[in-house]
């Protein structure tokens, strides 16, 4: 019995499929079905992953003969981990850049519809034109709620077509030889390009607050006070572009190589993503009760500068908390 009779017997064995087969080894239902077929060999690591799956020996799948299948102790297929070769450490990234521009895109989208919104309402009060205040604030809904849809008309595609990346966040994985080294070779590379964006957008939002500061120094006019957050919410939108891209783009590479919020996790990881999930919805759910509730959104904004520092009060004490245990 050669070992392509042997693959297909043991697979079959533990009622596996060829496609089973290849998640449990991480590679694809052709390569498996290459093997069973004799066009092609696996490697010797995976006849090694191959030998703890079925809990046979080395040399039982090596030998034509059958043989004794020995008495290798089967591992539990579940902690088998998948292993990521440099193709498809590649793939990944690229279609993590691609993601990364069409989801900040998206949302800076959605943000561009507030502008819109407070750029109506501005130039009803400044009188430029000839229409009520809620006939202003009506056209600056329609405004913003177009934006939102087409933004999701980019980031829901985008999102699925990712998707399919999902398990190199969930999922245990070794990678090849080289692939560790040359991702983080590309990730040094693109450190200055991160600093850039993030250095640009703080500049940005800083130029921004001085614009609202100066305009309500210089000017009691409410449509000129709108009008510079309306300035302000363009830069931030122009920031969260910058952000978001060089923030996924990062991310991607610390997938790769397990480290930061990718590498394992312990119990106190867990208690900080859990604070900060909890921290963020209630600042979200307060931003929008006093808009609606209070219809206060010329100085709601505040919220978000306020929160930021909070939040940064409160991963500073969290870190503070970890690093004594």
């Amino acid at each position: 019995m050669i070992l392509a009779d042997k693959i297909i017997d043991e697979r079959k064995k533990n009622g596996w499929s060829q496609e089973d087969l290849a998640d449990k080894l991480g590679v694809s239902r052709q390569s498996v079905s290459k093997w069973e077929s004799a066009q092609s060999i696996p490697d010797l690591q995976r006849i090694l992953e191959m030998s703890k799956l079925f809990g046979v020996s080395t040399d039982y799948l090596l030998k034509d003969e059958e043989g004794d299948r020995g008495s290798f102790e089967a591992e539990d297929p579940g902690e088998i981990r998948r292993r990521v070769s440099m193709e498809e450490a590649n793939d990944f990234l690229a279609a993590n850049e691609g993601f990364a521009k069409k989801v900040s895109l998206g949302v800076a989208m959605i943000i561009s519809g507030v502008v819109l919104l407070l750029v109506a309402v501005a130039l009803q009060s400044g009188n430029v034109i000839p229409v009520s205040e809620n006939a202003a604030a009506g056209i600056g809904v329609v405004l913003l709620l177009l934006s939102v849809v087409a933004a999701l008309a980019i980031i829901i595609p985008a999102g699925l077509a990712y998707s399919k990346w999902g398990w190199l966040g969930e999922t245990p994985f070794e990678t090849e030889y080289g692939v560790d080294g040359a991702v983080r070779a590309r990730d040094e590379r693109y450190q200055s390009t991160f600093v850039k964006n993030i250095t640009i957008g703080v500049i940005i939002i800083m130029l921004g607050v001085m614009g609202i500061v100066g305009a309500s120094l210089l000017s009691s006019n409410e449509g000129v006070q709108i009008g510079a957050v309306a300035v302000f919410m363009a830069l931030v939108t122009i920031a969260v572009y910058l952000f978001v891209q060089a923030g996924v783009i990062k991310s991607g590479y610390a997938r790769v190589l397990r480290e930061g919020d990718y590498a394992p996790k312990g119990p106190k990881d867990r208690v900080v993503d859990t604070v900060t999930t909890v921290y963020w919805l209630l600042v979200t759910a307060g931003f929008f009760a006093w808009s609606f509730i209070w219809n206060a959104w010329d100085k709601s904004w505040l919220v978000w500068p306020i929160a930021g520092i909070g939040y940064a009060v409160i991963a500073a004490i969290l870190k503070g908390v970890r690093g004594n245990d």
